[in-house]
């Protein structure tokens, strides 16, 4: 399966040229998996990341359209091919950052975990440098886990 593919087929059949704020039908797809490493590492107990319409109708109403095509094309890619991981903040929702590069251009995911699955709930263009630095970071790609 192309799980980019999907997201995007994903997003015409339920979300495309839906009015602002509209319900769309709620409808979960696999999205990808998180690289094995993150599992033996302790920070997540399972792999697989799934997506939600209601997540896509979010981004879909908020973000400018080339951001969203960008996400939809490339969101598999930034969980799979994650740069580095951070501890969301209590006030936000989801419980993990992950950061990914499209193009060279830095994107937050912003993830829910549990043991069963873990859940996007929301992704957009990191625009501000400063941005992640309030956030704890909990793994990167070029140093593996960080000590406690």
């Amino acid at each position: 399966m192309d799980y980019p593919d999907s997201l995007v087929e994903l997003h015409k059949k339920y979300v495309r040229h839906t009015p602002e704020k509209a319900i769309v039908a709620d409808v979960t797809i696999l999205l990808a998996y998180l690289p094995k490493i993150l599992i033996k590492g302790g920070l997540f107990t399972n792999q697989k990341v799934h997506i939600n319409t209601r997540v896509i109708k979010h981004m879909y109403d908020k973000k400018p359209s080339e951001e969203l095509d960008a996400i939809l094309a490339n969101l598999s890619k930034i969980v799979s091919q994650v740069e580095e991981i951070y501890q969301n903040l209590k006030a936000k929702r989801g419980d993990i950052c992950l950061l990914g590069k499209i193009k060279g251009i830095k994107y937050i995911c912003s993830i829910e975990t549990s043991e069963t699955g873990n859940s996007v709930v929301t992704c957009f263009r990191l625009r501000d440098e400063n941005y992640l630095k309030k956030y704890k970071i909990l793994w990167s790609r070029k140093g593996g886990i960080p000590s406690s």
